[in-house]
């Protein structure tokens, strides 16, 4: 990661994402409400059960007050009922506010578990379904911060949000009431020490805001290092980059450490402060009420319930405080969800999609096409304007970086053209449904990623609810049959993550069996048989030709071996076509292919 990353960057923002902060609260405030709608009765719920909670809690001083100055002496001269009374009142109150915390526990955890859920999910649906752009400029630590710790964030919210929204400033109003009615010399000092009380929070507040988007920004720091650096440990032991990486690492970490602490010296500050301040006013409480009971002017049931009410004064600024972070916390992470949620995507569905012709074969037309990455970015491809026939095998070659790729991610509509059009059987890749287009036309990249899972299940990709004779035969026509058939399991093999159980050939030798399939009109191959040993590739090769005799297929190959059964050759250099023609006519012409095809005989 660059030292130039800015704040935004680290927090997870989207750099396309320049909107004011006043836009910002309003989308995020919109997702929230969004997200609730479905649960509003449990919310409503939980509410009312905590205004429940918070009355049995005020209620119960006065009662003790009332039973140590009026039951008691009831008691002592022979009549128990009140006492009795106000004992079973007590405990009835004391049940009554259990049930009522077991039950809003219960709801708020229910309800903000569903709403996470549904976010996972929609959070999961869109990103899949955002373009390739989105994904190629996006880290996929950020992606996962979304997913994990930026939903982490919200579950405290909504499972507790309600019983400190709600329930702190209600037991606080509350408990100043009942205070200043019972006895208003208590309610005024009270009220008196509430100063410092607020000055202290409104410190708190500030302070712990900068330090806490300080700890933020380390952690997204800390998180987009560690996945960037767990995804290329390859290049990390093959290059000894392990103690470099370390000392990076530990700087980073070292960091979020620093401010971590910052912000646990704030709170180690804040926190016996107002803990301090809360024993200051019992002491006051219990001094000037027990002078006033020695007088006469109080009752000792009285001075009791203030010490209690006194002792409850400051629990709700106690929960607010530590309530504050999380809310933090969940607004960062609102805004950052709803950022990726307001992402969309560059490949848009189009309005009124037209259909395939349903005996089409897969003929491509550039007509004008031109592409730029980004606005204000060079050139990639110049205007190109370039027929390719039904069943034709085409093959793409040409130095690194010349736009070979480019032509490809324009056929199969990973990137939309900057200026002209490009067309699948008459039909501008435009006015196709995302669905229609991917059935007709399927990409094998160098990756050959796989998924976890059987075989199998990888091979099925290409054709959902395939029988297993489709599958073996798929594998049988390009080669692949044999090394599954020596696997442990045979096609049930479990090929582990990312295929890691398979070496890069077999891989890519079900990647393209996946592919044969899948049966499209279009097939691309993008560098596919770059991992592949003389054997298997020859086996490729000889799938090849039996396999695309009546479909299109455009290959991007280095290897010649590849390039040579192709029917035309397109040599790409700086964005242009410069050389088209077949193979054995362009090393007749003497031209760039010529020069390759020398140096590669030279080679062998």
């Amino acid at each position: 990661m660059s030292s130039d990353t800015t704040q935004e960057d680290l927090d997870g923002g989207l750099a396309a994402d320049a909107v004011s902060d006043k836009d910002k609260r309003r989308r995020s405030l919109g997702l929230l409400g969004g997200l609730i709608k479905p649960y509003r009765w449990q919310v409503a719920w939980v509410a009312v059960l905590t205004l429940l909670v918070q009355l049995g809690t005020v209620v119960g001083p006065a009662l003790i007050a009332y039973g140590v100055d009026t039951a008691l002496p009831t008691l002592i001269d022979g009549d128990a009922a009140l006492a009795v009374g106000v004992g079973v009142a007590y405990i009835l109150i004391a049940i009554g506010r259990a049930l009522a915390t077991y039950w809003y526990l219960r709801i708020s955890t229910w309800a903000g578990q569903n709403i996470l859920y549904n976010l996972r999910r929609r959070m999961f649906r869109h990103t899949q379904r955002l373009s390739l752009g989105f994904h190629e400029r996006y880290t996929s630590g950020r992606v996962i911060s979304r997913q994990t710790n930026d939903t982490e964030s919200l579950r405290e919210l909504l499972e507790f949000g309600v019983e400190t929204i709600v329930g702190a400033p209600v037991l606080m109003v509350l408990t100043v009431v009942t205070i200043l009615w019972m006895d208003w010399v208590t309610g005024l000092i009270m009220l008196l020490m509430l100063i410092p009380a607020v000055f202290m929070s409104r410190w708190f507040q500030k302070a712990s805001s900068r330090t806490y988007r300080e700890q933020r920004t380390h952690s997204a720091r800390l998180t987009v290092e560690f996945v960037e650096m767990m995804g290329g440990m390859r290049a990390v032991q093959a290059f000894r980059r392990e103690a470099a990486n370390d000392r990076r690492y530990g700087e980073i970490a070292n960091d979020y450490r620093r401010s971590s602490l910052a912000a646990i010296k704030i709170w180690g500050i804040y926190q016996p402060s107002l803990r301090l301040l809360g024993n200051v006013i019992v002491v006051v409480v219990l001094v000037v009420g027990g002078l006033r009971v020695l007088s006469g002017n109080l009752d000792v049931g009285m001075l009791l319930a203030l010490v209690l009410y006194s002792r409850r004064f400051f629990q709700p600024i106690d929960m607010i405080a530590n309530f504050y972070n999380v809310l933090q916390s969940a607004v960062s992470a609102l805004e950052k969800i709803s950022a990726l949620l307001a992402e969309d995507p560059d490949i848009p569905e189009p309005a009124e999609p037209k259909q395939l012709p349903a005996t089409g074969g897969g003929a491509i037309q550039f007509e004008g096409t031109s592409f730029q990455y980004t606005e204000d970015g060079p050139t990639v491809l110049h205007p190109l304007d370039l027929s390719i026939p039904s069943g034709q095998t085409i093959a793409l070659v040409g130095q690194t970086g010349a736009g070979k790729s480019t032509v490809a991610k324009l056929i199969s509509r990973f990137y939309d053209a900057s200026e002209g059009r490009v067309t699948l059987d008459g039909i501008d890749l435009r006015d196709l449904r995302d669905d229609d287009l991917r059935r007709a036309m399927v990409m094998v990249t160098q990756e050959s990623y796989l998924f976890g899972g059987s075989i199998a299940d990888n091979i099925a990709i290409g054709k959902p609810g395939a029988t297993r004779d489709e599958i073996e035969a798929a594998a049988k026509a390009i080669g692949a049959h044999a090394f599954i058939e020596r696997m442990p399991n045979g096609y049930d093999t479990d090929v582990h993550t990312r295929g890691g159980r398979l070496s890069a050939g077999q891989r890519q030798l079900v990647s393209f069996a996946r592919a044969f399939l899948a049966d499209p009109r279009v097939l691309i191959l993008d560098e596919a048989t770059s991992s592949l040993d003389i054997p298997s590739e020859r086996a490729v090769q000889n799938g090849l030709e039996q396999l695309l005799g009546d479909r299109t297929a455009i290959m991007i190959a280095h290897r010649l071996a590849t390039v040579m059964i192709a029917d035309r050759v397109l040599v790409v250099h700086d964005g242009r076509i410069a050389e088209d023609g077949s193979p054995r006519e362009l090393i007749a012409a003497g031209g760039r292919f010529a020069q390759l095809y020398r140096a590669w005989q030279d080679s062998l």
